[in-house]
């Protein structure tokens, strides 16, 4: 009996496809500052408006130094008391130990005298650091930009209040922008972080290359959705909000 064998050859073939995904995108500010008041008092001077472009260091707006004036002129009032105690117990009290040396007073007495100068030597150097706080405080009265970028929302007008942690300006720095995009979660597989992809700026008619710096490991819970961050190269042109287009290659199995 013949005997045949079969060898059967079966070649699977595993094709790729490549398709692209067209991403609706923002350009962000990856460094913006909201500015707010360390000390309360009324705005006395504005210097900058939404849209303008300041430097490191400008002069954003001013407050009225009228309450910081009036703690201080207390706080002096409250040193020349000190002081003047000070001076009259200090006097008494090396008067005290010369009359101690010639055994003219008692040591009792002595010491209680002591204690009035220490004590009174330490309420005057209490005194004296509060209006050295005091006078600190007026440089912070001038509220100034802490580094380059763009006044996009200010929230302030002369004669308000201003309140300590209460929002003033935002400032927003150009020099740092970056596009931010959604991805659903059934192709966030095939994204890896130094992607290289496509962004479009369809106003300015801009295109370029962008490398994912970011995939931000928390999805939307109504989309579905994760935030892909991605570096680019901008221009003077460029401002945050604007609308963007990222397109993204990705290969896969079928």
């Amino acid at each position: 009996m013949n005997k045949f064998v079969l060898f059967l050859t079966i070649f699977i073939i595993t094709s790729i496809q490549a398709r692209e995904l067209n991403l609706s995108a923002s350009v962000i500010s990856d460094n913006e500052k909201i500015i707010s008041s360390r000390n309360m008092g009324y705005i006395k001077s504005i210097k900058v408006n939404e849209g303008d472009k300041v430097k490191k260091g400008a002069l954003l707006y001013e407050i009225d130094s009228i309450e910081i004036d009036n703690k201080k002129e207390q706080a002096l009032l409250n040193i020349d008391i000190h002081k003047n105690q000070y001076d009259n117990v200090k006097l008494n009290y090396e008067r005290y130990k010369r009359l101690y040396e010639k055994a003219l007073v008692s040591k009792f007495d002595l010491e209680q005298l002591e204690l009035k100068y220490n004590t009174i030597s330490n309420s005057l150097k209490i005194a004296n650091s509060k209006l050295k706080e005091l006078k600190n405080q007026y440089k912070y009265l001038k509220v100034k930009a802490p580094n380059d970028g763009l006044i996009i929302k200010k929230s302030i007008k002369v004669g308000e209040m201003a309140m300590p942690g209460i929002p003033a300006i935002i400032i927003s720095d150009l020099s740092n922008l970056k596009i931010v995009t959604q991805i659903n979660e059934a192709d966030l597989k095939y994204i890896n972080l130094n992607d290289e992809v496509d962004v479009f700026i369809d106003s300015l008619d801009y295109k370029t290359k962008g490398k994912i710096i970011s995939i931000i490991p928390s999805a939307n819970p109504m989309t579905h959705s994760f935030t892909l961050k991605i570096s680019f190269e901008s221009n003077e042109k460029i401002l945050p909000g604007m609308y963007a287009n990222v397109l993204v290659s990705i290969k896969e199995q079928l």
